[in-house]
């Protein structure tokens, strides 16, 4: 994304110029962003060369998944409905993995139907459910446990899964009953260690600390495991102000526990992946000067990006056309939904705007369409592809008759 002659672009193509043509509010995705994002990926873990699937929850397009499946992935689901979507996206389904705390009997069957990689269970009743689906079926299924490693990700309270008064994975105690009872079970072979203490992480030592747990852990429990699954949360710079993640020393901890555990390694990565490569554009409806700050009324709205509201998060706003006056007043950018959460940002000298001028809401690929809704009766935007100078509507706009 860069401006050309003042007109901000993607890929060389001018989002004014799309946003003419598709209306607004729009997803747009950068597939060179995609693809040097998955590349960058493999590269700083070409070392021990692990498994990566895509944490399909960061993103549901299939058209997205598709893409990301040519080159090579798998898939991380936590829902029937996920499973189902990386199925159709031809994702193979030796490299699925099922996480989640609370999967049904109906999907574990399903999963078990469709011989995935692994189901990842987060209590000893899901294994004996497993177990009582499994033997129904007169099969023995490959199944990964999620331990809590009580580690601190030192990320938003809201996204952190790895400490223990988090919902996710079991304790010690409970992983050694689980052993147990895999180990007098017919129907379950336990195959995988999964850990996953987070999303939005940019520093390598809450990964350390994580994987010197689940490193004491397997030298207690002496049980063979087959695969270890360090789940994704790798974090990306939203603003300037973040740092990145140093892989160099996150790859260095996972080789160094690799010298002591021979395991294949299972990486579940989404917003890495994929949330640089999303961009929201949306159009001033209306500028209400409220005294102290002017309301930036945009027609996309918290049921299009969920996150500023649900997290406080901050996402980069840029001007689709750019001029070098300032306002003297802070804008506040908000949407059209009956709900004071309904905001995006608040900027300081940010360049004047008119009403009809267009607005980009950068870094939007994860956890954007994916937690999108229909609160108000709104419809779901468009979403576009942007491939080797391309447009391609990758999802349809909706529209009210299909709602109501």
């Amino acid at each position: 994304m860069r401006y050309i002659n003042k007109k901000l672009t993607i890929e060389k193509i001018s989002l004014q110029k799309i946003a003419k043509k598709y209306g607004t509010p729009f997803y747009s995705y950068s597939y060179s962003k995609l693809k040097d994002n998955i590349n960058n990926f493999k590269k700083n873990f070409k070392s021990f060369s692990p498994l990566i699937c895509f944490a399909v929850k960061s993103n549901t397009n299939v058209n997205i998944i598709r893409e990301i499946k040519k080159f090579g992935l798998g898939a991380d689901v936590v829902s029937i409905g996920e499973l189902m979507m990386a199925l159709k996206a031809g994702i193979n389904p030796n490299k699925i993995v099922f996480s989640g705390v609370g999967k049904t009997s109906n999907e574990i069957s399903f999963a078990i139907d469709k011989n995935i990689l692994l189901i990842n269970a987060e209590s000893l009743s899901e294994i004996k459910e497993i177990n009582k689906v499994a033997k129904s079926k007169n099969k023995k299924i490959r199944v990964g446990v999620r331990l809590n490693p009580n580690t601190d990700a030192k990320t938003l309270s809201q996204i952190s899964t790895g400490k223990k008064e988090n919902k996710f994975g079991v304790n010690k105690n409970t992983f050694n009953e689980i052993i147990k009872y895999s180990k007098n079970s017919k129907n379950i072979d336990l195959k995988c260690l999964s850990v996953h203490i987070g999303s939005q992480i940019l520093d390598h030592k809450p990964y350390e600390k994580m994987l010197e747990a689940v490193s004491q852990i397997l030298n207690k429990v002496r049980y063979k495991f087959e695969f270890i699954d360090l789940g994704g949360g790798m974090g990306i710079s939203y603003s300037d102000k973040n740092k990145k993640l140093n892989y160099k020393k996150y790859n260095s901890a996972i080789l160094k526990f690799l010298k002591r555990h021979k395991v294949k390694i299972i990486f579940e990565p989404g917003r890495s992946i994929i949330g640089d490569t999303g961009t929201l554009v949306s159009k001033v409806i209306y500028i209400k000067d409220s005294g102290r700050k002017k309301f930036i009324i945009l027609d996309a709205a918290m049921n299009d990006l969920m996150r500023p509201a649900l997290y406080g998060a901050i996402h980069r706003t840029l001007p689709v056309t750019k001029s070098n006056i300032r306002s003297k007043k802070p804008y506040e950018f908000v949407g059209p939904i009956c709900e004071s959460t309904d905001k995006f940002i608040t900027l300081k000298k940010f360049q004047v705007l008119k009403e009809k001028d267009l607005v980009a809401i950068c870094d939007v690929g994860a956890y954007g369409m994916s937690l999108s809704s229909n609160y108000n009766l709104r419809t779901k935007p468009i979403e576009l592809l942007i491939k080797e100078s391309k447009v391609k509507v990758i999802r349809k706009r909706q529209k009210h008759k299909d709602l109501i």
